[in-house]
């Protein structure tokens, strides 16, 4: 009896986390990818840029992998491309703006000759081997955003991607409800689903009602309009363009990604900008203050934005002043409410009036909130569900929905990075685990810093590094110059010469020991040395600071 084919899903990311969003479809030979991003580092990640999806197991693999799908232009979406497609060549499908902002990140790195891209539209179906690929219009945040309905041999697997059902959307595409039912009239195998706001009840409100907000503020405000959000967030570029033409203001963009994504968005058709209304930032700073609107990046309090950076009055063009309006029209991701709020209070201090409760209405959120979730799930009518896109404790409260609107507990599976989901046109069940984690990417290396270069930071940056510096004969092995002792980081010099002179004479106590013991290993003496610091270092200071011994022959 022949054996019934079998589809493998595999999470790489974006499942127990925010970001880094990577799924692995599989069928017997053929691998498809949908999205691939990245996310930002967390705070115990010292110096690090980003954080991109570990891909041992596509490597492994890379002879079957045929394409990657895209369902919108976010970070955490598409970010981790430029770093992947260096090691898979593979083809990529994406809508019109997702496929602009991607060659904007692989002209960054030098890669935009190298990747074949695919535009693809709602209600297109491409097929990526034995999968037939079908794109379904959803609102989010971006434009152009995507589900994706993989048609495979033993069932359709529907992955929403980020959607929000927005009746008013600013661009008036509205969701493909219709095509939604009639996939889960014909039978969908396994729903993917978007838990982001799993945690919220009711609706999410629709992107418009921040346009009314901005009309709101812009005819209130006697100086200058400064706007920080997602550059990526187009719908909301429009709407305060829109309130600024109204108001009679002129508009400047500052930020790189930020003059980035206008560019691109305004040559594809997606943002539309009245002629002249755009201006540069030169000619905003000599124009009356009510006159004009500045559209920045730097919602999240990153350090190097434009808006961090003008709060710390460190930005070469925009001065902070009393009578500027600054609308932070974005929630804080999670772990950098901290960041936010030191720009916020910086802000106030510099006399600027600072709205961003989300209270206020300059913020909605581009995810679904539990009845959107429950129509979602009822419009595909899914025989298996899979929560994904969200830290542990949302895949398990959607789950929760799941169950509430119908589908049996042991259809329901709450996954980890890594977990191989086995499903026929029966039964599903997890089948083992691959390789996944995290790579984390510093400056241009990619994968070389990990736990002890990670470990090595966390120790300088809590307690410094001392320096023994010694030079030793080679003949005799005896002492001739040092040991001389360098501090950073740990105490100042000047201050604490009775501490370096006892720590000294502890090192000659060790040498001595050595030498008594005719250890010449120059391994072992580092070790005494740097053990006999430690302990001293420890009692008088409570402080463990990385101790660097350095012996030089001579």
């Amino acid at each position: 009896m022949a054996r019934e084919p079998k589809l493998s899903l595999i999470p790489l990311g974006g499942l127990g986390e925010i970001g880094k969003n990577m799924m692995v479809v599989r069928f017997g030979e053929a691998i498809m990818l949908i999205d691939c991003g990245l996310m930002f580092p967390e705070e115990g990640m010292l110096g690090i840029d980003i954080v991109i999806p570990d891909i041992s197991y596509l490597l492994d693999n890379k002879e079957f992998v045929r394409g990657i799908v895209l369902t919108h232009g976010h970070e955490d979406h598409i970010g981790a491309l430029p770093y992947i497609l260096r090691q898979i060549k593979v083809p990529v499908y994406g809508t019109k703006l997702t496929l602009g902002i991607l060659q904007g990140k692989l002209k960054e790195q030098n890669l935009a000759g190298e990747a074949v891209l695919h535009t693809v539209k709602p209600r297109d179906t491409v097929e990526i081997g034995p999968f037939k690929v079908e794109f379904i219009r959803v609102s989010h945040s971006v434009p152009d955003a995507v589900a994706v309905a993989v048609h495979t041999p033993i069932g359709v697997v529907l992955h929403t991607g980020d959607f929000k059902i927005d009746h008013a959307p600013v661009d008036g595409q509205v969701t493909d409800f219709h095509r939604l039912a009639q996939l889960g009239d014909r039978g969908v195998l396994v729903l993917l689903s978007d838990s982001t706001n799993v945690e919220r009840p009711g609706y999410t409100m629709s992107e418009s009602v921040v346009g009314n907000t901005f009309d709101e503020v812009f005819r209130q405000s006697e100086g200058r309009v400064i706007i920080a959000t997602f550059a990526s967030n187009v719908h909301r570029l429009q709407q305060a363009v829109h309130s600024a033409v109204e108001q009679g203001r002129k508009v400047a963009v500052v930020g790189r990604s930020m003059v980035n994504v206008v560019n691109i968005a305004c040559e594809l058709g997606y943002l539309h900008i009245p002629e002249g209304t755009l201006v540069e930032l030169e000619e905003a700073n000599r124009l009356p203050k009510k006159k004009v609107v500045i559209l920045t990046t730097g919602s999240q309090g990153e350090p190097m934005s434009a808006l961090t950076r003008m709060a710390m009055s460190d930005h070469r063009q925009v001065e902070i002043i009393p009578g500027d309006t600054v609308i932070i029209a974005a929630t804080p991701i999670p772990g950098n409410e901290k960041l936010v709020a030191r720009i916020i209070d910086q802000l106030f201090k510099l006399g600027a009036n600072v709205i961003y409760e989300a209270v206020s209405g300059i913020h909605v959120s581009g995810h679904p909130s539990q009845e959107e979730l429950k129509l979602m799930i009822n419009l595909a009518r899914p025989k298996f569900f899979v929560p994904v896109h969200g830290e542990y404790r949302m895949l398990i409260k959607h789950a929760g929905l799941a169950r509430d609107v119908g589908i049996a507990a042991d259809h329901i599976f709450v996954v980890e990075n890594g977990q191989v989901l086995e499903f026929t046109r029966r039964i599903g069940r997890i089948a083992g685990k691959v390789t996944a984690g995290r790579v984390l990417v510093d400056g241009l290396g990619v994968g070389d810093v990990g736990n002890v270069v990670l470990r090595d930071r966390r120790q300088l940056s809590q307690d410094g590094i001392l320096i023994v510096v010694l030079t030793i004969d080679q003949e005799t092995g005896l002492v001739v110059a040092g040991p001389d002792i360098v501090s950073r980081g740990f105490v100042y010099v000047r201050e604490s010469e009775k501490l370096l002179e006892e720590a000294r004479e502890k090192v000659k106590c060790a040498l001595e020991k050595c030498e008594q013991r005719k250890i010449s290993e120059w391994s072992t003496i580092k070790s005494q040395v740097r053990d006999a610091l430690n302990r001293f270092l420890y009692e008088k200071t409570g402080r463990r600071p990385m101790i660097l011994p350095i012996i030089m022959e001579v």
